[in-house]
């Protein structure tokens, strides 16, 4: 029978591999601070019960990941999201146009934006239409598509054919993780492919990604964003995974959240 410990450590396994996806031997054994054998026999152990499939050289999690529905999403790091947003916000200036993403740190730039003159704000976002439908001082333009009801946002074909006739002074990106030696992370491809196309369109683009989502690799569908980017999120990001961002040459701008 396995004792205490042998169980906390295969159920940590398994959730830092659905939290990270791929894990090595290597990496576990060092992390855990027991031997490569160890972890071999915790990887036997965990796929014969159906928690882990084998990959060479270390596992993979069988949990499915499954994506929060925008509502889900609402209330997490509710005060991060707001001072991500507010920073975002100070960036634009009046007479531009921007392009805003889904997700509800992207409402909450929205939400930021609602007082703004002389804007022109196209989205893919239901949450940044319902926050702009009565912003007198912007000019609001729905990039339509297929709708993807979890995440409340437009993709698809309709929705790529109306970016290839605008150009943007700024893109805004929502993101269900971002990690080095990847770029930024979502549950659909068609998210991913939509998220690349309209980086291509826009002269800066940001990823606001508050400090739960800096370094984690949810899903399986990767954008790898064009050219210079920044990733705005949180002063807790873990500070590993920024200086990783970093060193590829990405900016990024943690922000202070209330004390």
């Amino acid at each position: 029978m396995p004792s205490a410990g042998s169980r906390a450590r295969r159920d940590e396994i398994v959730r830092l591999a659905t939290t990270t996806g791929l894990a090595s031997v290597a990496d576990l054994s060092r992390s855990f601070g027991v031997s490569p054998s160890t972890i071999r026999r915790d990887l036997a152990q965990l796929t014969a019960e159906g928690r882990m499939a084998r990959t060479y050289g270390g596992a993979m999690a069988l949990v499915a990941h499954p994506e929060a529905s925008l509502r889900q999403r609402t209330g997490e790091a509710f005060e991060a999201k707001r001072a991500i947003a507010r920073w975002a916000a100070d960036q634009i200036g009046s007479g531009e146009t921007i392009l805003l993403d889904g997700g509800t740190t992207v409402r909450a730039l929205a939400h930021e934006l609602r007082h703004a003159e002389l804007l022109t704000v196209a989205t893919v976002g239901l949450p940044a239409l319902e926050e702009l439908a009565d912003a007198d001082g912007v000019r609001v333009e729905c990039l339509g598509g297929t709708l993807r009801p979890v995440s409340q946002s437009f993709v698809g074909p309709f929705t790529e054919a109306a970016l290839e006739h605008l150009s943007f002074d700024r893109l805004f990106l929502g993101t269900d993780g971002v990690a080095a030696g990847f770029g930024i992370c979502e549950a659909d491809l068609r998210q991913t492919r939509l998220k690349e196309l309209m980086a291509r369109r826009a002269e800066r683009v940001y990823v606001l990604a508050h400090a739960a989502k800096v370094g984690r690799r949810p899903f399986h569908a990767w954008a790898r964003l064009p050219g210079d980017w920044t990733l705005v999120t949180d002063a807790t990001a873990d500070p590993s995974a920024v200086a990783a961002l970093r060193a590829e040459g990405v900016s990024v701008v943690t922000v202070g959240l209330p004390a």
